[in-house]
């Protein structure tokens, strides 16, 4: 994997001349995990969705630049709230569906390496109708991987899971992930708190930082400082929404 660099997004989105986000600049540090929160409609996945050149609705002005000077479109790798398996397709075929729709020959080696990675052993044949909703988030991370970027967008992608499978995949995530560039768009103050090494908080007026814990992550869900650092998260979404 070629190394990950800075990622800044510096500008303003606009639907239908009304703002959606006043110009704010976002920095993702090289090689970690920044979390983005903020109320519904504030413009965080046009932020996510801009930044892996999918179609927004909006009109943005401004930039998006890496620290290497590279296009950045093409070094995205994404991961939606909604895992987006082909419901004919088998576990093993739904991880190579990248390189498949591009007309490339798969790396199985990755792939195999990928689904013992995930804990997918026993099921690699088996439908998406087949699988927990864990489970589909493990092939759904899985597929993301295989992709091998540097740069990883993640769009809410455990909120649909019950607290246990969501903690489980928050681990294997930022074990998973570690190296690469994420940005993490979630409503989950908690989630923020666990896994952030940067925590910014998305407002209409534009960015405020909140002190990720000093622990390193993923954090345990018991840890003092986590804990407070998602208290204080929870004030600042409830104060901006009062």
């Amino acid at each position: 994997m070629i190394p990950a660099p800075d990622l800044t997004i510096n500008g303003t989105a606009t639907i239908d001349g009304v703002t959606l986000f006043a110009p704010l600049t976002l920095t993702l540090a090289a090689g970690q995990w920044t979390c983005l929160l903020g109320g519904s409609g504030v413009g965080k996945t046009t932020v996510l969705r801009l930044i892996a050149g999918l179609e927004t609705g909006a009109a943005f002005a401004g930039e998006i630049t890496a620290s290497d000077a590279r296009p950045v479109t093409e070094r995205v790798s994404y991961m939606a709230q909604d895992d987006l398996l082909l419901p004919w397709a088998t576990v093993a075929q739904n991880i190579t569906l990248g390189a498949r729709l591009r007309g490339e020959k798969p790396d199985l080696g990755r792939r195999d390496r990928l689904i013992e990675r995930m804990r997918l052993q026993d099921h690699i044949a088996k439908k998406p109708s087949e699988l927990s909703g864990g489970q589909r988030q493990r092939v759904a991370l899985a597929r993301t991987l295989m992709e091998d970027r540097p740069i990883v967008l993640l769009d809410e992608p455990f909120s649909a899971l019950d607290a246990r499978t969501r903690a489980d995949m928050q681990d294997l995530a930022a074990e998973a992930l570690q190296g690469r560039t994420v940005l993490l768009v979630t409503h989950d103050p908690g989630e923020a708190a666990r896994l952030g090494q940067s925590i910014m908080v998305m407002t209409q007026h534009g960015l405020m930082s909140c002190q990720s814990p000093h622990a390193s992550a993923p954090r345990r869900v018991d840890d003092l400082e986590t804990l407070e650092t998602q208290g204080a998260l929870l004030r600042l979404l409830r104060d901006e929404a009062a």
